[in-house]
């Protein structure tokens, strides 16, 4: 099985899945909330987190991890909440294993393809080369060089652990998923899904445009689209009660 995940509530399940560079630990706060209404997986995909380092990095081999994982632990009406790539891994999911899926929330990303804009964080990371990085100071200096913007850098850095005394480690598999980026990027296919889908969007977030929820109600006819003004990418840690309230909303109506 090419994720890990922890357990937490008791219920109906709730798959959270995070999105790139992410893991699960962003949404432990979240997920103790959303733990008093279901049982709560708190999944690190393939190269993030906890879960193993591979070679290779695909929506369909991250979806082929998440039925592994649903099958068996013997789960059905899974309801899924997914952010960025994790909502493109839940989208194709829901694609490939319907039969599994209840319902669907996606956190600001569409179903199209998305230009390579990864570039920067990717020299950023490199930059930092952990072999040679003795302290967190300076890996923070090595990064801030190549990205300037702090709530990235603490995104980051937040993935940066002492694998042993003197020796840090990125917990994301960084030179994989610069090689698939591409991969990352790629659109959704378009096979239908009849499934109550929820588009969560930040307001200050260009992921998911006006223009974009004709082509998203085109696969996803069941979906209906939310926005969380004030918010950006990352709006399920920006503004987490607001998202807390319309996804639970969603969840159990």
């Amino acid at each position: 099985m090419n994720v890990a995940y922890r357990k937490m509530g008791n219920g109906e399940p709730l798959l959270i899945l995070h999105g790139l560079f992410g893991s699960s630990d962003n949404w432990q706060t979240l997920a103790k909330s959303y733990a008093e209404h279901y049982e709560v997986y708190l999944i690190d995909q393939r190269n993030h987190g906890h879960a193993p380092h591979i070679s290779s990095h695909s929506y369909r081999e991250m979806s082929d991890d998440i039925l592994e994982m649903v099958a068996s632990l013997g789960l059905r009406d899974v309801r899924i909440i997914g952010h960025s790539m994790g909502g493109k891994t839940a989208m194709y999911f829901a694609q490939q294993h319907a039969k599994y899926v209840y319902k669907l929330v996606v956190a600001d990303m569409g179903v199209k393809a998305y230009p390579r804009h990864h570039d920067l964080i990717f020299r950023g990371i490199n930059a930092v080369d952990v072999k040679s990085c003795d302290s967190r100071k300076t890996a923070t200096e090595r990064l801030s060089a190549h990205i300037s913007d702090v709530g990235t850098q603490q995104f980051l850095l937040k993935n940066l652990y002492w694998k042993e005394p003197g020796v840090l480690a990125w917990r994301f598999n960084a030179e994989v998923l610069e090689r698939e980026i591409e991969e990352v990027l790629k659109p959704i296919q378009d096979t239908p899904v009849n499934i109550p889908t929820l588009f969560i969007r930040g307001g200050k977030s260009d992921y998911i445009k006006d223009e974009d929820i004709e082509s998203i109600k085109q696969i996803f006819p069941h979906a209906s689209c939310e926005t969380i003004e004030g918010a950006g990418h990352w709006l399920h840690a920006e503004k987490p009660m607001e998202f807390l309230n319309k996804t639970l909303l969603f969840l159990e109506s």
